[in-house]
């Protein structure tokens, strides 16, 4: 995701020198051995000295004295009048940039020798020579950034360019919206789709609640949103109301008021289900149990028929989907169908995870948090963050035997963690990381005191317990919501999704609907990525 920032000649150089490695490591590849590859790499590093290492080693170096020593002035399409600035600032600003430069070169310095002992040694592999130079490649940027400081200004860049981005090589994506593909959602007045979302915390229903509004539209009926006292209670979390003013037309109704207005409840005395379908038919009948058929029961709803399957779809293993598999498969004249659950579903992935979702609506989104918790969140950026913050979602708790059981894991010791975070910082100069977090204090502890910038800590704020002496939270409080974790982890997601950047926890639904928030309100930004993305774990435990 991140934005290169060199320039073509250089990137060209960096290119090559990976590429001669790899095509001589690949020869051997089949029957790989270290001492053959430390023999070679030594042969390598004498005979590119001249043109791999000392470019990455000097390059910087004729960077600081070519920009001491040469007027720039001509040569950057931003032309900002002197009077613009005050002279003693502007040559204050490029001292201290001359100064970061300086201490970049220090640490590349450091790097390169520890690189070279390193990879000269037994322990070393491909990967790791790749990682390094990688890595050197990213802080020759920083240095490049750090001498051209001084001539940017303000949010404009060196081609002039301005997004509203902070400072530094992140930008907003650009989502090309008018492009979106859409499909009108117009529900017959006696037509009823039952959502069923079971799988799963609040994250997964949410992303399940989406797909359920692509298959209303699709079938042309009104969604019906679930009880609290069969699901989670979706009102304190996202605004209901707002999805019918962004769509002009009610085409949702909570669970309370289609209980109210059906027409079957007042003719049986109870709410029916004519048609329950299952999307999936294993590992069991739409992944419903005996407990949630005797929770609906207890709301008064009866089901028409067994629970039944247009196809054979595995939980395990779903198949690729079509709108007009689903309008075919899922038809039906009966006035009440549930179907369920849809949160491992996969129709028309592209079209439904496209910006703005795929349904024509006049809002930047339909699900999003209600307005509480989003000016909730206003406070407590204005109050702690300020602009230009950095989120990251730290997933810890649970995650250790989830990530260990994939290949690659996907869990991080936590100053190799650390190294990423620092690495994404230095990109986006922010001043605070907003930390949303299940790890242990012992974690984020050690976490904190390694993150150490330009030989600045730079602060994790997380979200402090309550204290009557602070007003950030108040609305919450005021309407009853404090407390409610569901309404926290929302909150959560919201200050996370408009942060400058965001780093995420990759196989995380709480981080992949922060990412959906991201995508549709237009904050995502280029360098957001998942921690430590394209990174292996340095060490991962045996399994059990």
């Amino acid at each position: 995701m991140e934005k290169d920032s060199s320039s073509p000649d250089e990137e060209g150089d960096h290119r090559k020198l990976l590429e001669e490695t790899d095509s001589q490591i690949m020869e051997q590849r089949p029957t790989f051995d270290v001492e053959s590859l430390r023999s070679r790499l030594r042969r390598n590093l004498k005979l590119n000295l001249t043109k791999g290492q000392l470019i990455v080693i000097f390059l910087p170096l004729v960077l600081v004295f070519v920009y001491l020593f040469t007027d720039f002035g001509d040569y950057f399409s931003v032309k900002v009048p002197v009077s613009v600035f005050q002279q003693n600032t502007g040559t204050r600003r490029a001292q201290e940039s001359d100064l970061q430069a300086l201490y970049l070169l220090r640490k590349q310095e450091i790097d390169l020798f520890s690189i070279w002992n390193h990879t000269l040694s037994n322990s070393s592999t491909i990967e790791d020579v790749k990682s390094a130079v990688s890595r050197q490649i990213s802080l020759n940027r920083q240095i490049q950034n750090a001498l051209l400081s001084p001539h940017r200004t303000g949010n404009v860049s060196i081609d002039g360019s301005s997004d509203g981005s902070p400072v530094g090589i992140c930008r907003r994506v650009d989502q090309k919206l008018a492009g979106r593909k859409k499909i009108q959602w117009k529900p017959r007045p006696d037509k009823f789709l039952f959502a069923i979302c079971l799988s799963g915390q609040m994250s997964n229903h949410l992303i399940c609640l989406e797909k359920h509004m692509f298959f209303a539209a699709l079938l042309n009926r009104i969604l019906v949103i679930p009880s609290h006292r069969f699901d989670y209670h979706y009102s304190r979390i996202i605004d209901i109301d707002r999805i019918n003013t962004c769509l002009g037309r009610n085409v949702v109704v909570s669970f309370d008021e289609f209980w109210k207005k059906d027409k079957n409840r007042k003719k049986h005395h109870h709410l029916h289900i004519d048609r329950f379908i299952c999307y999936f038919s294993k590992p069991e009948a739409c992944y419903v149990d005996k407990e949630h058929i005797t929770k609906l029961k207890a709301l008064g709803i009866t089901i028409g028929g067994k629970l039944d399957s247009p196809w054979e779809e595995d939980i395990a293993r779903p198949s690729n989907k079509t709108a007009e598999e689903v309008e075919t498969s899922f038809r039906s004249d009966d006035d009440v169908i549930a179907i369920g659950d849809l949160f491992y579903a996969n129709v028309e992935r592209e079209w439904v995870m496209q910006p703005g979702g795929p349904v024509a609506h006049k809002c930047k989104t339909l699900i999003e948090p209600n307005r509480l918790i989003l000016l909730t969140a206003q406070r407590f950026i204005q109050t702690f963050l300020g602009k230009n913050y950095v989120a990251l979602h730290f997933r810890r708790h649970g995650f250790l035997k989830f990530c260990n059981a994939k290949n690659p894991s996907c869990f991080y010791p936590i100053p190799q963690a650390a190294g990423c975070i620092a690495r994404v910082i230095e990109k986006v100069e922010a001043p605070v990381i907003y930390l949303s977090t299940d790890a242990a204090e012992s974690e984020t502890g050690l976490l904190q005191s390694l993150l150490i910038l330009n030989g600045k800590t730079v602060p994790l704020v997380k979200r402090p317990p309550r204290d009557s002496a602070e007003k950030w939270d108040a609305l919450l409080y005021r309407h009853g919501l404090e407390g409610d974790s569901q309404v926290e982890a929302m909150l959560d997601k919201t200050i996370s999704a408009m942060s400058s950047v965001f780093i995420g926890a990759s196989g995380s639904t709480f981080t992949e609907d922060i990412l959906r928030l991201r995508k549709d309100w237009g904050t995502a930004s280029d360098c957001d990525e998942y921690l430590c993305q394209n990174e292996q774990p340095n060490f991962v435990a045996d399994p059990e």
